[in-house]
């Protein structure tokens, strides 16, 4: 796999992001559409570019190009929610929770896949982000179209193993400064 081997010469204070990165892109409870959508949303999400187009291509060879462009357009689509709604949920005013959101999020009527999938990939990008209520939105969507604790689960460990395998290619060349 090309994000596995993206963290071949990761120096010990990441090799279990190597580790845990290679677990979690191997069978389990989901199925490849979900595991890679997931994947594929928490890179992009994630914000490192070498990272994402390791998973984008290994993503590609397991599942059909409707997941990478779903997963895609979630982690787009979260981007933008997950700022305006964790605002309003921290805020917690009825000024702002009662008025209309009116962002536009057309593609969201427009998917390639299943509907429940595509919550999961916005789940893990509200995951990563720390939107308190969008993760409790996607996560309810998600238990409701059909997944079960063990899937959503699942799909969050990706999160937080991709998130953490961006953040340690990131700090790689600074390991190599001198003390």
């Amino acid at each position: 796999m090309e994000s596995v081997a993206l963290l071949a010469e990761v120096p010990e204070f990441g090799k279990d992001s190597k580790l845990n990165l290679q677990s979690v892109l191997g069978a389990g409870s989901l199925t490849p559409t979900q595991r890679w959508g997931s994947a594929i949303t928490a890179a992009a999400t994630s914000r490192n570019p070498a990272l994402l187009s390791a998973i984008v291509a290994d993503g590609r060879r397991e599942a059909p190009e409707g997941v990478v462009q779903d997963a895609l357009a979630a982690a787009s689509l979260m981007a933008m929610n997950n700022v305006f709604y964790r605002f309003r949920h921290q805020v917690g005013k009825p000024d702002y929770t009662e008025r209309p959101a009116r962002l536009r999020m057309n593609r969201m009527v427009r998917l390639a896949g299943a509907r429940v999938d595509f919550e999961l990939f916005c789940l893990v990008a509200s995951a990563i982000n720390g939107c308190e209520a969008c993760v409790r939105a996607h996560e309810a969507a998600c238990l409701e179209g059909g997944l079960t604790v063990d899937q959503v689960l699942e799909a969050v460990r990706i999160a937080a193993v991709v998130s953490g395998a961006a953040l340690t290619l990131e700090i790689m060349p600074s390991a190599a400064l001198p003390e």
